[in-house]
């Protein structure tokens, strides 16, 4: 699909115009700035579509801390093959080793702590398992993949769960128990009274909407170990040890990758 994006069925018309069929070429993909690698598998798979035979040579592993300057991979083969996937491979790698290395700061600072990172839902369309990937090879863990592997009942569930009476919350946990009790069940709460309700039906998870330090203490307080407790909204690489040490189980982010800048990686290219 990526590729088609650039070729819609034709060719890469400016290669094909200026440079012969029979010409090789070697490339050579480098970080212009310190990253965590991620995604040279992809990579290698858009130059390995346009020529089966063509020679990819990683020198890195996803998950390496890659100073800048550091050559990722080494690739020969075609000119043709190099320069039509030329921006399509940097795209998925330059994205890819962009989140990693958010992810690596964010876990970084939990170190020490008993405290784990998650990501969120708030993925590039299409790129959700990718972009995924490259948090845990970042060192940060995934949270659920989509709607289908963990009841999260938010906001708006609670709302409209709500509008039939009081104990919303009660409701929906049980419902979705007896719906689905192979999976687990996460309540978003926005106080601590809504806290309460969650443990008290049973919930694995709640999640802490919006709460400052102190309210997060004394929800930890208020839990007592019974469910799994997520600090989520208004979280910031610089807030992030201090809520570690509260006792939560988990602090998740969409910044891992709703908002990540991509590494500036090149493909530098020569004739053999």
């Amino acid at each position: 699909m990526a590729l088609e994006e650039d070729l819609d069925g034709s060719c890469d018309a400016t290669t094909v115009s200026v440079i012969a069929p029979e010409l090789q070429a070697n490339a050579v993909l480098i970080c212009k700035e310190d990253c965590v690698c991620a995604g040279l598998e992809v990579a290698g798979m858009v130059f390995k579509k346009l020529f089966s035979a063509i020679q990819w040579r990683p020198l890195v592993n996803d998950g390496d801390f890659c100073p800048c300057k550091t050559i990722l991979a080494e690739i020969k083969g075609p000119a043709h093959a190099l320069l039509t996937g030329e921006r399509t491979a940097l795209n998925f790698i330059q994205r890819l080793c962009g989140v990693a290395t958010v992810s690596k700061r964010y876990a970084d600072a939990v170190s020490g702590s008993e405290t784990v990172i998650l990501d969120t839902r708030k993925t590039t369309p299409g790129w959700r398992n990718l972009e995924k990937y490259a948090v845990a090879v970042g060192g940060s863990s995934n949270h659920r993949i989509g709607l289908f592997d963990r009841i999260m009942i938010k906001d708006n569930h609670r709302e409209l769960a709500g509008m039939e009476g009081p104990g919303g919350i009660t409701r929906s946990v049980k419902k979705a128990h007896e719906r689905f009790p192979e999976l687990e069940v996460e309540v978003e709460a926005d106080t601590l009274d809504e806290l309460r309700e969650a443990i008290e039906a049973g919930a694995d998870y709640v999640l802490l909407d919006n709460m400052t330090n102190e309210q997060m203490a004394e929800a930890v307080k208020i839990n007592s170990g019974r469910a799994r407790l997520e600090a989520s909204g208004g979280i910031t690489l610089e807030r992030i040890p201090s809520i570690a040490v509260l006792g939560v189980d988990f602090i998740s982010s969409g910044a891992l990758t709703h908002s990540v800048k991509s590494t500036d990686i090149s493909m530098e290219i020569s004739t053999l």
